[in-house]
């Protein structure tokens, strides 16, 4: 894989009219050899499609969440209340995601019973006061959940705002909670299951990528919070097709995104992950996303599931569900939990990024990699009986290290052709105003690249 791309993002994330007439290049090429038939599907066909998007018109960011949970599953809010949350803040667009579940049909909820109860539809009466439909069952009052349909055409504002239909498809192995978001989907799908924890997440992404062909409507699966319950280890996606995001950063405050002593952090896995499967496999690279997977809407900041904690910034021409499936496919976007990019560029000899900083803070840019004579080979973890765990093996140092660190707000790192890739980690010296674990930083992850390709 090769690609160029030259991000440009003033102050606060907005573009004047000055910065939208700025030049920006980008054009991108894939060549991936598919080993399944999904996966020619996935990885050919589609990056075909992802390229259309990357032409010299002019292009410009797009903030937005791949993960929401409201009152159709178990968030504590209604669609509406969410969707103008995320509006409200800057966002551009947001994905609902609720437990296998689309917001398509109808359905009345109790406000007692409810997880948001009278708090979520007192603000939904302040919100939407002549926009709710009540009835009053066996002395109870119900609302009607309005459909995504409803809300999106409620709430989208061309050019400006976006919702996307979504699901998580929530699945499981053996009490392993094996959850998949699904953004821009048409049907909903049920859990697909499976003998072990890769086949389940296989045959849930086979089944997006079917529904993709069928529909021709884009659509892109990611696999979600890999250490919630430690679910799943780096060796459980090694082999993944037609799917390649992961959340690398999850605002659940029960995720455990950094691990422990016996667990790899989700960053940690990314790097596993990404050495397999270019330096074994001849599979694409895994992209990280940052995302809120928010539950709870009416207490923030706290330690619950608050939204506002991670996100991706998107480029492209134009905001629709499309060019942002699109655009994400081809690799044009970094993640956050707080730190802004100015531009990031691989013009295949150097991968430069420069911040866009907050007076005050202080920013380190780490360039991470993995070099091709890296040692691949694994040893389990063992218990106090010398038998393996269910958790991702030990591995050599050498996967994953900081090939060069700077303290400038602008750095470059000059590829040796040694390298199987290179990925960007910015952490401000700032902490994050609503963690998802205590003592987090602000940060940004620029996705990897793959030197000579």
């Amino acid at each position: 894989m090769s690609f160029v791309t030259l991000l440009v993002l003033p102050e606060h994330h907005h573009l004047s009219s000055n910065d939208m007439k700025r030049p920006l290049l980008l054009s991108a090429m894939f060549a991936v050899l598919g080993l399944s038939l999904f996966a020619i599907l996935s990885e050919d066909s589609l990056h075909a499609d992802a390229a259309k998007t990357n032409s010299s018109q002019q292009l410009r960011w797009y903030k937005g969440n791949l993960h929401t949970h409201s009152h159709w599953s178990d968030g504590d809010d209604y669609l509406e209340n969410i969707g103008l949350w995320y509006r409200d803040h800057d966002y551009q667009f947001n994905v609902f995601t609720d437990h296998n579940v689309l917001a398509d049909k109808e359905r009345w909820v109790s406000v007692e019973k409810s997880k948001g109860k009278q708090a979520a539809y007192d603000k939904l009466k302040k919100n939407f006061p002549d926009w709710i439909e009540e009835r009053t069952v066996d002395d109870k009052q119900e609302v009607r959940l309005r459909r995504f349909t409803e809300v999106a055409e409620k709430l989208n504002q061309p050019g400006d705002f976006l919702l996307i239909q979504g699901e998580e498809i929530s699945d499981s192995f053996h009490r392993h909670p094996i959850h998949m978001n699904v953004s821009n989907i048409v049907e909903v799908i049920a859990p697909r299951h499976g003998e072990s924890v890769f086949e389940t997440m296989q045959n849930n992404v086979d089944a997006v990528v079917a529904q993709r062909k069928r529909t021709g409507q884009a659509m892109i699966i990611h696999l979600n919070h890999p250490n919630f319950g430690y679910a799943v280890t780096a060796e459980d996606m090694f082999r993944l097709q037609g799917e390649k995001f992961f959340e690398v950063y999850n605002g659940h405050p029960g995720v455990h995104n950094t691990g422990d002593e016996t667990h790899a952090s989700t960053e940690r896995i990314w790097d596993i992950v990404l050495a397999h499967r270019l330096g074994k496999l001849d599979l694409p690279v895994m992209y990280g996303i940052a995302i809120d997977d928010g539950h709870n809407y009416h207490s923030i900041p706290s330690r619950k599931s608050n939204p506002g904690r991670g996100w991706v910034m998107v480029k492209a021409k134009e905001l629709t569900a499309e060019t942002m499936v699109l655009a994400m496919e081809a690799g044009d976007f970094y993640s956050s939990s707080g730190v802004a990019l100015r531009s990031f560029e691989n013009d295949g000899n150097s991968l430069s990024v420069v911040v866009n900083p907050v007076e005050g803070e202080t920013y380190k840019i780490e360039f991470v990699g993995t070099m091709k004579d890296a040692n691949l080979e694994g040893e389990p973890i063992l218990n106090d009986k010398d038998e393996p765990l269910p958790t991702t093996h030990r591995y050599s140092p050498e996967i994953g290290k900081v090939l060069q660190s700077s303290t400038e707000n602008s750095a470059s790192y000059k590829f040796t052709g040694d390298e199987l890739y290179v990925r960007a980690r910015i952490t401000s010296s700032a902490d994050h105003p609503n963690p998802s674990e205590v003592g987090d930083k602000k940060q940004a992850w620029v996705q990897p690249v793959v030197p000579g390709k």
